[in-house]
């Protein structure tokens, strides 16, 4: 019985083996059949199968799921049959249009265009609409509305063609009534409402538009709430959830949930050094942690640490380090080690430079921070293309890093795009005393030499004004400027104050960068003056008239943090210059300092508050001369003519010896969100003048203030700009001017 039972199953397993053996057969022809707008042979390509192959259940398998792949297919089969493969598919229709209903914002539509799954004159497959809807639903609520509608209707015509409509209802944005903080520790609630970009809704936050709920900030608020705890020393925190809770219609409550977790506070900070390294060149990082020790937890205080190391590492001229920072916990401290290695050696063996069929080659090399040839360092490379940007040459630059490890060197490929740097602009304004009228030539990058050359002039009722300027920002292949300007300037105030000017002038100096970030500028000025006067001027005026000559040294300082040049929203930047007179008759000595600090409301908004002060006095006692007694100009008071307010000596204008201006501009990102080309912007001014030396019961001071808005537009000719100025506190006799217009091209 038992040997029956052996051959009884060698028998099944010899018959399995034949029958199995014989599925497998040599192809020799493939049929395709019921493609109508595929071709055969894009159906061929895709099924990876050759004549002569094997073909088996396997290999059929695959076809199956190869071709469904495609999308192109609603319906397919396969079938092999005496060596010949047939194919019958029955293709998707195609899309033919696609339309949106319900929909009036161009802004709006683009987002959900740009995020739809199903585009025009591709397949239509019925697996991708109930996605489709999903996905539209989420932009929707991203977008605030989170009580929107969506219907997708589709329409089969002939020619096996479909047609999708989206049927959106977007109904009313939803409203942020209230933010709640659950579980929040050691902050007030209003401080955590400052933190996040989301904001409740009161009816005069016109500005933002955190005040609709939208899904996506709520995620930026949980990372913005967790880095703020980190950065006041609750290391463990957890945002447990964020949810809005419907209160009626479209108003809704945020509610976060914190698990702040208990305070910690830095323990022991120590620096872990190669033994080639020298410790007396980081002895900055061994002060900074004796200021941390003690102190709560900050991520900012890390990041602090390490920007420290990265300076004091390319200073030093230490190439190959990277650092690296291990955290222990202990109940409620932390102690650190930052650990300097060092990486492998490697060095520059090539720099490449794309795309540069206008500026000159080295014009770019004299903004890199090393050569071919240097030790190579991923932190000076990143500061070179930074350089680069600064230029404003270029529309995009990007930087790659290729690596050879077989000779341990490093080549990199900087590729830049051109963009025009010439500028036209012009100017005008209108105001109770006349108009005036401005217009200039400026090119940033003459002959591709990165040498920028500026002619300008101003014209008014009473005035002309001529400039023209060469500067050179990396003079004999250097990291020094040269900077030479002659100006001419006449004022003719013989009808409204009995005197006239004739300025001119010429001007040469250079700056440099003394330390990271700080520049020091040296500038030496000429001018060449000739006041006259008639039996209308005041008796000052008229003992003023002469010849003048005047040579000055002027001393810059310019301390500049900003996050970047253009669109500013964080950092400052500090600038402060002294006139020191060497040979002038009135041997006045000037001050001037600005200070502006940027920063952002909301997301895409630049703001900024700036302090202008400036003094000019007389070293010996003297007069200061008219045309150096100081007006306030009109980028900071606007709305008031140029130096049509302060001190009046009888019906002159004659300046004063201080003068101080407070102003604040914001751009209205979500006012104009619909239009590119537009931008919205309001200013407020406040300012005064005072002090006239050679009469010191003249008054006229006191502050003056404005507000305005202001309308930028990226015209098919070239930016212009419209600026309608208010004032709201003046003074009797000062004279406004509520317009100004701006217009600027590039060539």
């Amino acid at each position: 019985m038992k040997y029956i039972k052996v051959l009884f199953k060698s028998f099944f397993l010899i018959l399995f083996f034949f029958s199995s053996y014989g599925l497998s057969e040599s192809l020799n022809k493939i049929v395709i059949i019921g493609n109508d707008r595929i071709s055969d042979e894009t159906i061929k390509l895709f099924i990876s199968t050759n004549i002569n192959e094997e073909i088996d259940d396997v290999k059929l398998n695959n076809i199956l799921k190869d071709l469904y792949e495609t999308n192109f297919f609603k319906d397919i089969s396969v079938k092999f049959d005496n060596q010949t493969l047939s194919i019958i598919v029955l293709e998707n229709p195609i899309i033919e249009n696609i339309f949106y209903n319900g929909i009036k914002s161009d802004r709006i539509l683009e987002i959900i265009k740009q995020g739809t799954l199903i585009k025009q004159r591709s397949s239509y497959n019925e697996s991708v609409i109930n996605k489709e809807k999903i996905k539209i639903e989420s932009i929707l609520k991203n977008l605030g509305y989170y009580n929107s509608s969506l219907d997708i209707l589709i329409n089969q015509t002939q020619n096996n063609l479909v047609s999708i409509t989206y049927d959106i209802d977007l109904g009313k944005k939803s409203k942020i009534k209230k933010i709640t903080f659950i579980g929040n520790k050691g902050f007030k609630d209003k401080k955590l409402r400052r933190i996040i970009t989301s904001t409740e809704y009161k009816f005069w936050k016109f500005i933002s538009g955190r005040k609709f709920l939208n899904q996506s900030s709520v995620f930026f608020d949980e990372r913005l709430l967790m880095n703020f705890y980190k950065n006041n020393g609750y290391y463990n925190v957890k945002i447990n959830s964020s949810f809005a809770k419907l209160i009626d219609d479209n108003n809704f409550e945020l509610i976060f949930n914190i698990n702040s977790g208990a305070k910690v506070f830095f323990g022991e900070l120590d620096l872990n050094l190669p033994v080639d390294f020298d410790e007396n060149n980081f002895s900055s990082i061994k002060k900074l942690f004796k200021e941390v020790k003690g102190k709560p937890y900050s991520i900012n205080t890390i990041d602090k640490i390490l920007d420290e190391i990265d300076t004091i590492t390319t200073l030093e001229q230490y190439k190959f380090i990277k650092a690296n920072v291990t955290e222990t916990l202990s109940a409620n401290s932390i102690d650190l080690k930052f650990n300097i290695e060092e990486g492998e050696k490697f060095y520059v063996d090539r720099i490449n430079i794309f795309g540069n069929n206008i500026t000159k080659e080295n014009v770019i090399r004299n903004q890199l921070m090393l050569d071919e040839g240097d030790p190579f360092s991923e932190i000076l490379v990143n500061k070179s293309i930074n350089n680069i940007k600064s230029l404003n040459f270029f529309k995009t630059v990007n930087s790659k890093v290729v690596t050879n490890n077989e000779n341990f060197t490093k080549s990199i490929d900087i590729s830049i795009q051109e963009k025009p740097t010439g500028e036209i602009y012009a100017s005008a304004g209108a105001g109770t005393s006349g108009a005036s009228l401005g217009f200039g030539v400026k090119e940033n990058n003459f002959l591709g030499n990165g040498i920028s050359l500026d002619t300008n002039f101003l014209l008014s009722s009473d005035s002309f004004k001529g400039k023209f300027s060469v500067s050179n920002p990396n003079f004999n292949n250097s990291n020094k400027s040269i900077y030479v300007s002659a100006e001419a300037i006449e004022t003719d105030n013989y009808k409204s104050f009995g005197y006239k000017t004739n300025k001119t002038g010429l001007s040469i100096g250079t700056d440099f960068e003394y330390l990271k970030d700080f520049y020091l500028g040296i500038y030496n000025s000429h001018f060449y003056e000739v006041i006259d006067t008639n039996s209308t001027a005041s008796a000052q005026q008229q003992a003023q008239e002469g010849n003048y000559w005047d040579s000055f040294l002027k001393f810059n300082m310019n301390y500049d943090k900003r996050n970047q040049k253009f669109q500013t929203n964080d950092g400052f930047k500090s600038f402060y210059s002294l006139d020191l007179p060497i040979i002038s008759d009135t041997n006045t000595i000037k001050n001037y300092y600005n200070y502006s600090h940027y920063f952002n409301f909301i997301e895409k908004n630049f703001s900024s508050i700036s302090i202008y002060l400036q003094s000019a006095n007389s070293l010996n006692n003297k007069d200061i001369k008219l045309s150096e007694r100081i007006t306030i100009p009109s980028s900071r008071l606007r709305g008031f003519e140029y130096g049509r307010v302060g001190p009046k000596d009888g019906d002159d204008f004659v300046g004063g010896n201080y003068a101080y201006s407070i102003n604040f501009v914001s751009n209205l990102p979500n006012i104009l969100e619909d239009s590119q080309d537009f931008d919205l912007l309001v200013f407020a001014d406040a300012a005064d003048i005072w002090g006239v030396d050679y009469n010191s019961s003249i008054k006229g001071n006191g502050i003056r203030s404005s507000v305005g808005v202001a309308l930028d537009w990226l015209s098919p000719i070239g930016p212009m700009n419209f600026s309608f100025a208010y004032p709201v506190t003046k003074k009797t006799g000062d004279k406004t001017e509520t317009f100004r217009f701006n217009l600027g091209t590039t060539f």
